[in-house]
């Protein structure tokens, strides 16, 4: 089974650059977005064999999220069951047979760590919405989580520390998330790799420069560690800020 998640930083947008021919040639069992920026009827998608779910934030033009699936859930659902979480499209779950799948976009902290008091608040039901949801079966989370979780996850650590995506509290909110029970596919395989990074900005060449962050995660409960293939960075794929993220499960 392969999944793939990405930020799109605007579906509209991406899809001038290039994103149904990378739909198409990646020929994914389902694809997870965020930050769409869309409404589902203000673009034109053409998906044979794929049911499309959106979670639209409703503020126009900002965050949402999406799972495109040709494997039919037996349940999806939007948010995480507050109310005061649910008008910005973060979230939607979608319940399969061996797994439930959660498609997230994290709130950013924000410069000068504006909305750090928010963005704990949210790490902690996060937190709780997920080992709710392991007590009941596997979870696999995917998404961009908007933290990049180790020195290595990084360019430049040492000038960023304190920075939105690499707060200590940021982090230590991660640090709990994987000790209650979840694993980084990514560093489950490539403990040691560096240089990979899945967002960079559009300044000062850091595409081009491979100055970036790793902020995309596929993260599974532990005991699903056995079914992971491979967890890829596909940071050669354009059209977004942001690359997809991809993760391969072995049918077991």
């Amino acid at each position: 089974m392969k999944l793939i998640s990405w930020n799109v930083n605007g579906l509209r947008a991406c899809l001038g650059k290039g994103f149904l021919d990378f739909f198409h040639e990646t020929d994914a069992d389902v694809v997870c977005l965020q930050e769409t920026k869309m409404q589902p009827d203000q673009a034109e998608l053409d998906l044979p064999g794929y049911q499309l779910f959106w979670n639209s934030a409703k503020k126009k033009g900002y965050s949402g999220t999406a799972i495109f699936t040709r494997i039919p859930p037996l349940a999806v659902t939007y948010g995480i069951g507050l109310a005061e979480y649910n008008g910005e499209g973060r979230v939607i779950t979608a319940e399969f047979d061996g797994f439930f799948l959660v498609c997230c976009y994290t709130p950013n902290a924000q410069r000068g760590l504006a909305r750090l008091p928010y963005r704990m608040e949210w790490e902690d039901e996060m937190r709780s919405y997920l080992k709710g949801l392991d007590g009941k079966k596997p979870v696999v989370l995917c998404g961009d989580l908007n933290v990049a979780h180790q020195e290595i996850d990084l360019k430049h650590p040492k000038a960023n520390r304190g920075s939105a995506g690499f707060s200590d509290q940021e982090r230590e909110k991660m640090t709990r998330l994987l000790d209650a029970g979840f694993t980084d596919t990514f560093r489950l395989l490539y403990p040691e790799a560096e240089g990979a990074y899945s967002w960079w900005s559009y300044m000062h060449r850091a595409r081009e420069n491979n100055v970036g962050w790793r902020l995309d995660y596929f993260i599974i409960s532990q005991r699903l560690e056995g079914r992971v293939a491979d967890s890829k960075i596909l940071s050669h794929v354009m059209g977004s800020d942001h690359c997809p993220v991809e993760l391969d499960l072995k049918e077991l």
